[in-house]
């Protein structure tokens, strides 16, 4: 089956799109990439976006109205996908959506929402969609994240000692394998480990100004601005102290909590600083929270993916976090994990700035063959659960049938995906 996924995470910059053959061979799923697009929501959409979401109120008319604009930019992306990977032969397509709200207190999450009606992508290109992941695991008690963790679990499986997947998008989050090869080592767990990129860029917009074109920043372009600060270590220790970070996993978070707002109450008794600093220490703190969260674990490898892959200091800052080495910030930390190799998802056969896509379209595949799309040690639900909701394309509705056994791992094959993506930004 020829699947297109598409994605747009929490940083809200633009629509991944990303190509995958997938089959069957006994018990494990075999993923030939395909490619990815990249195309960014234009400046209205995405203002109009920013400023529908928390911490801001809005009404029910402009969420209608970003529900379509958005479906229309997702069925534009797939319509893409489909055309320049696949020749025109996508047999289904998987929708994450875009993430707008993700309730959750006290520990649980009651409800979350993705927007982006799947009917105009169904529309536009004639297959299938399967849509609204999320909100299946939420009824079943559990997170409804991260979904991308069954996808993980099946990757992982059979790597010597204990792997950890880590995705650095606008949140970060975790999947860690125990046992590897041997399998003894337990259930595999997964959680979101704090902001990744979602403070830093929101200093970033907010403080940093413009460079020397007259552009204003968005985003810490390699690292650049955190390369020529210094990490305040008053205010590391005060946004360190944030109760997330203790709290047992599974666990989610998002913008809901990690956003403008967040910073400057955080910034206030800190005084004035200089833009650099304040992003040099919200780099050294998603570095700092995203180690504290992998040591307990004893991993063994980090293969990382996600935008923040793309920030040379943030990485570098994550491995010294993890070896124990570097540490000059003066805001602590516990003692690492030797031994610890932290490497890209490229080296496993998967773009790092494409995983999410390609995990959404192996999640559509489950759904469309009947079967389930979570890991309850992952998300926390009672029990695993098919997901989604399907969208009819053209006339009439067949789906395959589900298979006598279902996969229990995923294999990368060779293909034009392994290597960089085509971005339109």
């Amino acid at each position: 089956m020829r699947v297109v996924g598409l994605m747009s995470g929490t940083s809200y910059d633009a629509i991944d799109a990303a190509a995958a053959d997938l089959s069957l061979d006994g018990d494990t799923l075999v993923l030939t990439p395909l490619g990815m697009i990249s195309t960014a929501y234009d400046d209205d959409l995405r203002a109009d976006l920013a400023g529908a979401l928390p911490p801001a109120g809005t009404d029910l008319a402009t969420v209608c109205r970003l529900d379509t604009r958005i479906g229309r930019a997702f069925a534009a992306a797939a319509v893409r996908a489909d055309e320049e990977l696949c020749g025109g032969r996508a047999d289904l397509v998987a929708s994450h959506g875009q993430t707008v709200f993700h309730w959750a207190e006290d520990g649980r999450v009651h409800g979350t929402l993705q927007i982006g009606e799947a009917a105009w992508i169904a529309e536009a290109t004639g297959r299938p969609v399967v849509s609204g992941f999320r909100t299946r695991d939420v009824a079943a008690g559990g997170q409804g994240a991260p979904l991308v963790s069954i996808v993980d679990v099946m990757w992982l499986r059979g790597r010597p000692g204990v792997p950890v997947a880590l995705n650095l998008g606008g949140i970060g989050n975790v999947t860690v394998v125990p046992g590897g090869a041997e399998g003894t080592g337990g259930e595999p767990l997964a959680f979101d480990t704090g902001p990744a990129n979602a403070l830093i860029d929101a200093a970033v917009r907010a403080l940093a100004g413009c460079d020397a074109s007259g552009e204003a920043y968005t985003m810490d372009t390699g690292g650049a601005l955190a390369a020529r600060g210094a990490v305040h270590p008053p205010l590391l220790r005060r946004l360190l102290d944030d109760p997330y970070y203790a709290r047992p996993a599974p666990k989610t978070t998002g913008k809901e909590l990690f956003h403008l707002p967040y910073l400057r109450s955080a910034l206030g008794p800190c005084g004035p600083l200089p833009a650099e600093d304040v992003v040099a220490t919200l780099t050294r703190l998603t570095a700092r929270t995203v180690a504290d969260a992998i040591r307990p674990f004893g991993a063994t490898e980090v293969i990382a993916s996600g935008g923040g892959t793309r920030n040379p200091v943030l990485m570098e800052w994550l491995r010294e976090e993890l070896s124990g080495v570097g540490r000059t910030d003066g805001a602590g930390g516990a003692d690492a994990a030797g031994g610890c190799v932290v490497r890209s998802s490229d080296e496993l056969g998967l773009p790092a700035g494409a995983k999410e896509a390609y995990a959404f379209a192996v999640l559509g595949w489950l759904t469309a063959h009947g079967l389930p799309g979570t890991v309850p040690s992952c998300t926390g639900a009672r029990r695993a659960s098919v997901l989604g909701s399907i969208t009819p394309g053209g006339p009439g509705l067949r789906l395959p049938r589900p298979p006598a056994t279902a996969p229990v791992r995923l294999t990368v094959g060779g293909g034009p995906g392994t290597g960089r993506p085509h971005h339109d930004r």
